[in-house]
């Protein structure tokens, strides 16, 4: 007989089914019991009535993989209104040792180390499960939004020569001999791109050599890379990120309701037009309405954020704010300046309920603008950057893109408290396994 997933017995009542997947729970009540078996796609609930039946699942301890074949009956208080009557049982695995914390009850009831130390099982978990689905379909929404945008998908290097972005420390590896780096970004390489495709987006991995230990860092995530061309500036880039944003969140409304119910997601709200507010004009809104004085400063504070945040909920109903014009002397020399007031930039970073989530902006696009750029941030040696420079040598259109943090878009999007609870396997300052 054919194995179906839990979710597809309710249509198949009155038949003989046949599923498979783990011992989730054996409730024992007596005269009667069930046994709990959960797949991929949810739970169905067997019904134990003789002593043979359970006798069988003696000894058998929660993961157990089994095989479960009986009579589909409905009953409106099983869980999906379905249930398996005379029930005969296949072992496949059997579990003869507790798990490090039970994967049976609403919730995980382990700290947060225990459990990314045992994260191979805790992901099992239906509300784990959850949350790493829901980052599968967050990428979806963001492909499907870019493809039907003309964007095309592109892989780059993430072993480079030179360490050549600044802002970030690099990891060193040892490329026969020779030393590399684990790649910060794609950024050159998909400005690169844009002179072949026009318009290009990557998701893809990137690393990180910065010794943070806080709840919203760690040193490798996804990064959502965008790189467009033909803009008039960075609010070009803005528009297309608010169509991806809104985009995503439409893709897991349609496609990921069960994921989202399971773990009481709020989805933010994202109206078409989301509003913006330029740097300096930023500080002295926080200065005048929490009496801090920021002004000035070349950036903004996590507590900055979260102001600014708040504020655009009561004053727009949006949980989402662009901050525009950040200092050029905070952003990469590959940022092109505001030309009406070059102190800052034509740049941006959006926040998503309080915590920057994206940056972005318009770049340099003139070969001899990166050649000024280049001497006015002291770099001498510009050999590490001879083949992205070729790039604007023959010719490059004015252009831009953002990339956006997959692992802090869930942490925000499902109020996750640590970023580690949005990743499979998180790698930080102390964390190499599992």
């Amino acid at each position: 007989m054919q194995r179906i997933y839990t979710t597809e017995v309710a249509a198949h009542v009155g038949e003989h089914v046949r599923v498979a997947g783990w011992l989730h729970a054996l409730r024992r009540l007596g005269g009667i019991n069930f046994l709990v078996l959960r797949d991929a796609r949810g739970i169905v609930q067997a019904v134990l009535d003789t002593p043979e039946a359970l006798a069988a699942l003696e000894g058998l301890l929660p993961e157990t993989v089994l095989s479960v074949s009986g009579a589909a009956v409905a009953e409106p208080q099983a869980p999906g209104g379905v249930e398996i009557h005379g029930p005969t049982f296949e072992i496949l695995s059997p579990v003869r040792d507790a798990l490090p914390f039970p994967l049976n009850k609403p919730e995980v009831k382990a700290t947060l180390p225990i459990f990314l130390d045992h994260a191979v099982i805790g992901h099992r978990h239906p509300a784990r499960r959850s949350v790493m689905r829901l980052q599968a379909g967050a990428m979806a929404g963001f492909r499907a939004t870019l493809a039907g945008l003309g964007f095309t998908e592109i892989q780059t290097p993430k072993l480079v020569g030179s360490a050549t972005e600044g802002g970030a420390n690099v990891f060193t590896v040892d490329y026969f001999g020779r030393p590399a780096y684990l790649a910060q970004s794609p950024q050159f390489y998909k400005q690169i791109m844009v002179g072949v495709f026009e318009r290009v987006f990557e998701v893809g991995p990137v690393f990180r050599a910065e010794p943070h230990d806080t709840v919203r860092h760690i040193n490798e995530y996804v990064s959502m890379d965008v790189e467009m061309g033909f803009i008039r500036d960075h609010r070009d880039v803005m528009a297309v990120l608010t169509q991806v944003v809104r985009g995503i969140l439409g893709h897991l409304e349609a496609h990921y309701a069960p994921e989202l119910a399971a773990v009481n997601a709020v989805l933010p709200a994202a109206p078409e037009t989301f509003p913006a507010i330029y740097f300096p004009e930023a500080q002295e809104l926080i200065h005048r309405l929490h009496g801090e004085d920021c002004r000035g400063e070349p950036d903004l504070a996590p507590q900055h954020e979260r102001w600014l945040g708040e504020w655009a909920r009561q004053e727009y109903g949006s949980d989402f704010l662009f901050v525009t014009g950040y200092p050029m002397a905070k952003r990469p020399f590959y940022t092109h300046p505001n030309p009406a007031d070059p102190a800052y930039s034509n740049s941006f970073d959006l926040l998503f309920r309080g915590t920057e989530l994206v940056t972005g902006g318009q770049r340099l696009h003139l070969y001899q603008a990166y050649l000024d750029s280049a001497a006015a941030r002291g770099y001498t040696d510009l050999a590490p950057f001879e083949t992205y420079f070729e790039t604007f040598k023959y010719g490059m259109p004015p252009h831009g893109g953002f990339a956006i943090g997959l692992e802090r878009f869930i942490m925000q999007l499902l109020g996750l408290d640590n970023v580690r609870l949005a990743t499979l396997f998180p790698r930080d300052i102390n964390r190499l396994a599992p």
